[in-house]
């Protein structure tokens, strides 16, 4: 098992930049995945990023050339580094994990973007 703890959500402007950290209970080298999906209000949960093991990443289309995964394992950290903010881009944010074909969860953490 692993617990995800989330951080660096709030409130932002729009084109403004936040960065969400998300620290893991165990060390992220057993950890294959993590990444980070959100979910808006009346809207169905979707991927944001994800970042292998081995240092592979993927990124929703709405986000491409705004926001950067990366991982620490040393720290046993995902970050997500987003910029250019948009309203749409407002929801609560989850950190996932996929360990030996099972997916862990974190809290979520709220980002808000004003226009």
């Amino acid at each position: 098992q692993v617990q995800l703890v989330e951080s660096g959500g709030g409130l932002v402007q729009f084109a403004g930049s936040l960065r969400l950290s998300c620290a893991a209970s165990i060390s992220a080298l057993s950890i294959y995945a993590l990444g980070w999906y959100r979910q808006a209000p009346g809207k169905q949960r979707e991927l944001v990023a994800l970042i292998t093991i081995g240092g592979r990443t993927n990124y929703a289309d709405s986000v491409k050339g705004r926001f950067t995964i990366s991982r620490d394992n040393a720290k046993n950290t995902v970050y997500l580094e987003m910029n250019s903010l948009k309203p749409e881009d407002t929801a609560v944010y989850y950190c996932y994990a996929a360990l030996n074909g099972i997916g862990y969860w974190g809290q979520g953490t709220q980002v808000t973007v004003s226009s």
